[in-house]
C-alpha cells in the first residue's frame, strides 16, 4: 500500500516515500508514542526543579489527641509537581484518613522515625512542639505550627533560639486583607461543631436531660455565647436551627452590629457588663467561650462566683481555652478526657476541637498552606517570603535565634528585635 510521498514498512512504521533503504527519520508520531504508550506506566511524571526548591516535613502529631494533618495527599501532589519534595511519617495522616499510599502516590517520602522528618529544611505540623521533639530540630531549619502562647514557659522561646529556628505562629499569619486565615477557618469548624457538642452534653448519657433546641409546649433550650466572631456566627446559624434561645455577648458594639449583619436575624445582643451578662450565665443551660485577645490570651470574663450559681449539670464549652479560656474555671482538657465537674457544671475545655472532624479539618488547613507554600518556593524561600509580605511577617515569633515577637518578649522578659530592621540589615 502506498500514500503520496509516503510508503509502510513491514512493520507498519510510517516512511517517506522515496527514501532509499536504511535507517529512517523518526516521525512526530513515534516520539510521541516513546514518550506514553512503550515508556512503563509508573514511570514517575516530569516535575519542575529549581533552586528555590523546599524540603517539607509533615511529622505524626502525638499532642493532645491531634488528629489532624497539615497537607493533603492532593496537596503533596501539587507541591511535588512544583518541584518541591515532602516527606511524611508513617501514620502521620491517619487519624484524618489520609493513607501512607495515598502520600507515596503523591509524589511523597514516608519514612518511619520522626528525626528522618525534622531532617527536612521546614517543618509543617499542626501543634506545637513537644519536649522530645527538640531533640530531632536541625539547627537553621523553620517551623510553622500553632503557637497556643498560654501553655509555653520561657525556656520553649530560648530553645527555639538555641538552634537558630525561624518559628512561625500560623494563627498569627494574616491574608492579603488583614485576615487570620487559619483562625477564620478553624472557628468555622468549631463553631458548626461546638453545638454538637452541647447536644451530646445535655443529653441523659452525659447530663441534665434536657434537649437541644424546643419544641411545642416546652422552654427553648438558653444558650449564652461569648464573642461575636466567627465561632458566634456558626454556632448561631446552628442554635436557631433548633430553635434555641440565643444571647450574644461582645466588648465590642461593631463587633456585635456585624454579627447581626452575617446572622440576617434579629438576635439578642449585649455589651459584657458585669450584672446583665452575670444574669444570662446563671440562667443559661450552655454558655460557650468564643472571646480572644489581641495580645494572645483571652480575657475572663466569667467568674467563679458566677459559675458556682449556674443550673446543676448546666455546660460551658471554652472555645478559647487555647488563649487560657474565658471562665476562671477552666483548665485544658483533652478528647480522651474532655471535661470535667466545677461546682456541679460540666466543663469542656478542649483546645483542638477541630480535631473532631480531623478530615474536614485538614482538608481546610492544607488549603490554607499550599498557596503559600507555593508562593514561598516561586519567591525564594521562606525569609524572602517574610521581607515580600508584610501579612505573612505577623506570624514570627523566632527568627534565626532571636525573638521577634514583642508580647512575647515583655511577658518573659527577654530580648526582642524587631523583625523588619532584622530583614532590612541583609542588605
Amino acid at each position: 500500500m502506498r500514500f503520496r510521498g509516503t510508503s509502510l514498512s513491514k512493520s507498519g512504521a510510517v516512511r517517506h516515500g522515496d527514501l532509499p533503504p536504511g535507517p529512517y527519520t523518526m516521525t512526530g508520531f513515534e516520539e510521541l508514542a516513546k514518550q506514553t504508550v512503550l515508556y512503563p506506566q509508573e514511570a514517575p511524571a516530569a516535575v519542575k526543579t529549581n533552586k528555590h526548591s523546599l524540603l517539607i516535613g509533615l511529622p505524626k502529631e502525638i499532642s493532645f489527641q491531634e488528629n489532624r494533618i497539615a497537607l493533603t495527599p492532593e496537596a503533596v501532589t501539587i507541591l511535588v509537581r512544583n518541584g518541591h519534595q515532602v516527606v511524611v511519617e508513617t501514620a502521620a495522616g491517619t487519624g484524618a484518613k489520609f493513607g501512607d499510599n495515598e502520600y507515596s502516590e503523591a509524589g511523597a517520602q514516608i519514612v518511619y522515625s520522626p528525626k528522618e522528618v525534622f531532617d527536612a529544611n521546614v517543618i509543617l505540623k499542626v501543634e506545637p512542639l513537644i519536649e522530645h521533639e527538640f531533640e530531632y530540630l536541625k539547627p537553621g531549619s523553620t517551623i510553622i505550627s500553632a503557637l497556643n502562647m498560654p501553655s509555653h514557659e520561657r525556656t520553649y522561646f530560648e530553645r527555639l533560639n538555641e538552634k537558630n529556628i525561624t518559628a512561625i505562629g500560623y494563627e498569627y499569619i494574616e491574608d492579603q486583607g488583614g485576615g487570620l486565615p487559619v483562625i477564620r477557618t478553624m472557628s468555622e469548624i468549631a463553631g458548626s461543631t461546638v453545638m454538637l457538642i452541647a447536644g451530646e452534653y445535655l443529653s441523659s448519657v452525659n447530663g441534665r436531660g434536657v434537649i437541644l433546641g424546643g419544641i411545642t409546649g416546652v422552654p427553648p433550650t438558653k444558650v449564652v455565647i461569648l464573642g461575636a466572631g466567627t465561632v458566634a456566627e456558626y454556632a448561631i446559624r446552628t442554635a436557631l436551627g433548633v430553635g434555641a434561645d440565643i444571647k450574644v455577648f461582645d466588648r465590642h458594639l461593631y463587633k456585635l452590629q456585624r454579627l447581626k449583619y452575617a446572622v440576617g436575624q434579629p438576635i439578642y445582643t449585649s455589651i459584657i457588663d458585669s450584672e446583665t451578662l452575670s444574669e444570662a450565665v446563671e440562667r443559661a443551660d450552655v454558655v460557650i467561650g468564643a472571646l480572644r485577645g489581641d495580645d494572645g490570651l483571652s480575657p475572663v470574663v466569667v467568674t467563679e462566683e458566677t459559675v458556682s450559681r449556674m443550673k446543676p449539670e448546666a455546660l460551658i464549652i471554652d472555645v478559647a481555652i487555647d488563649q487560657g479560656g474565658n471562665f476562671e474555671t477552666s483548665r485544658i482538657t483533652s478528647h480522651k478526657n474532655p471535661t470535667f465537674q466545677h461546682h456541679g457544671v460540666i466543663h469542656y475545655c478542649v483546645p483542638n476541637i477541630a480535631a473532631r472532624v480531623a478530615h474536614t479539618a485538614s482538608m481546610a488547613l492544607s488549603n490554607i498552606f499550599l498557596p503559600f507554600l507555593l508562593e514561598t518556593g516561586t519567591i525564594g524561600g521562606i525569609e524572602e517570603m517574610m521581607y515580600t509580605n508584610r501579612w505573612f511577617m505577623k506570624g514570627v515569633y523566632c527568627h534565626k535565634g532571636t525573638l521577634t515577637n514583642a508580647y512575647i518578649a515583655r511577658k518573659f522578659n527577654m530580648r526582642f528585635k524587631d523583625l523588619q530592621l532584622l530583614l532590612a540589615a541583609r542588605f
